[in-house]
């Protein structure tokens, strides 16, 4: 019955709806490592489809099927991680519109490179220990326990309350006028990371200039996969109710049922 509403549903949707903005976003379906691709519509919050594997052919295909030329081409923006794949099919499909590497996903690779940090230095100074969650989550969402901890570590001068400090600054970047600025203002940040030479920081700023287009965009636009990320929490629900999906076709009907926005109902016949 899923099935054959959200199949109806899909082909009462208007292929004339404009999507100016676009998430992709990926989604655990099995164990080993088996993904799936969920293409949604922030300014609707809804789920616009799925694809099974997180591929360029799949994501391409996606894309592709899904959306008209003319609909492509009123696509301004899209927000997206840095998976190799999704941004060489957002390159092709979309040639014009701006790639916008999701904050969330910023953030994310700075606090592990926190926690990589953290685990390495205590081995050798004991006032790191218990202090994962004291140094990763927001200091307004810290217990009084959280934040007394947080201050000593921060007092100790570690080479952790360093990267936590430039992953502050980092986060200070957003909200920048325009793409030059937000270029300036990350090309002194990547220097300060340069200079201090923190390997697990280095990494993750390097690969931030491996994308350098996408993360000043980040910068700059509001665009970002907030609402995609909300839709996931709404989607591990429907797993975790559902049991888990033995297949990837009914995994699909189920997430479009309940997210897809669409007109499910039957029809009354005159």
């Amino acid at each position: 019955i899923i099935h054959n509403a959200s199949e109806r549903g899909l082909a009462r949707r208007d292929s004339q709806s404009v999507y100016n903005q676009i998430s992709i976003d990926e989604k655990s379906f099995q164990e080993g490592h088996h993904y799936v691709t969920v293409l949604s519509s922030p300014d609707d919050g809804i789920v616009l489809d799925i694809a099974e594997h997180r591929t360029k052919e799949a994501t391409k295909n996606l894309l592709t099927n899904l959306l008209s030329d003319e609909q492509r081409d009123h696509v301004k923006t899209v927000s997206l991680d840095m998976w190799k794949a999704y941004n060489s099919a957002v390159d092709e499909v979309f040639p014009k519109a701006k790639k916008v590497h999701d904050r969330f996903h910023l953030i994310k690779y700075l606090n592990e490179a926190i926690d990589k940090v953290r685990r390495r230095e205590i081995k050798r100074n004991e006032i790191l220990v218990n202090s994962r969650y004291a140094m990763l989550k927001n200091t307004c969402n810290l217990t009084q326990k959280q934040y007394f901890k947080f201050e000593d570590v921060l007092r100790a001068n570690t080479e952790v309350s360093l990267v936590w400090r430039l992953k502050e600054c980092f986060k200070n970047l957003f909200g920048c006028e325009d793409y030059h600025e937000a270029f300036r203002r990350y090309s002194d940040w990547k220097d300060f990371v340069k200079w201090e030479a923190i390997p697990e920081l280095t990494k993750v700023a390097d690969m931030f200039s491996n994308h350098i287009t996408g993360v000043c965009n980040a910068l700059v636009e509001s665009a970002s996969n907030a609402m995609a990320e909300r839709l996931n929490g709404k989607i591990q629900i429907i797993k975790t109710i559902g049991r888990g999906y033995r297949t990837f076709q009914n995994f699909r009907s189920a997430i479009l049922f309940f997210l897809g926005g669409l007109d499910l109902y039957p029809h009354k016949t005159q």
